[in-house]
């Protein structure tokens, strides 16, 4: 029983519907899953550059949120470049050799950690002269960063 010419194209035309739409939905859940891990305290600490940041933070009150909670914009449509252009700066300067040996964030960065600071704790901050200093980070400068321990005797291999 041969199949008709016109059903034949009926279903192949179902088929060049399907096929962008199944591509897509991949590229989509893939892309997600990737935005998600590349959150993460485990991937940021994956470079040794960054081993005692992530040290650091997962002894911290803010062990549980994800290293980008802070790092990044909230909002997708500002994380992907801001993500993508700070992960391609930090691969530059790892590949270059040119990692300092104390970081300290961006201007951009550090805007963006603002923000954050004030979306998470925006009750807390009502009753604050958040006049007084531009950024958070300016009095509270060690958190997440900081455990107890002082600075000359933490180590990334210390657990």
């Amino acid at each position: 029983m041969a199949l008709s010419w016109k059903k034949m194209k009926g279903e192949k035309a179902w088929l060049l519907i399907l096929l962008p739409f199944a591509a897509g939905a991949v590229i989509t859940l893939c892309s997600a899953r990737a935005m998600t891990a590349t959150d993460q305290a485990a991937f940021c600490g994956g470079c040794h550059s960054m081993a005692e940041a992530a040290l650091s933070h997962s002894k911290s009150v803010h062990s549980k949120q994800a290293c980008n909670e802070c790092h990044a914009p909230h909002d997708i449509i500002r994380k992907i470049p801001f993500k993508t252009k700070e992960g391609a700066r930090d691969m530059f300067v790892t590949a270059t050799k040119q990692v300092p040996d104390y970081i300290h964030p961006g201007k951009n960065t550090m805007e963006v950690v603002q923000e954050n600071c004030l979306r998470c704790h925006s009750t807390v901050v009502k009753e604050v002269n958040m006049q007084s200093k531009a950024h958070c980070t300016d009095c509270h400068r060690h958190v997440p960063h900081s455990p107890k321990i002082p600075i000359a005797k933490r180590s990334a291999a210390d657990v």
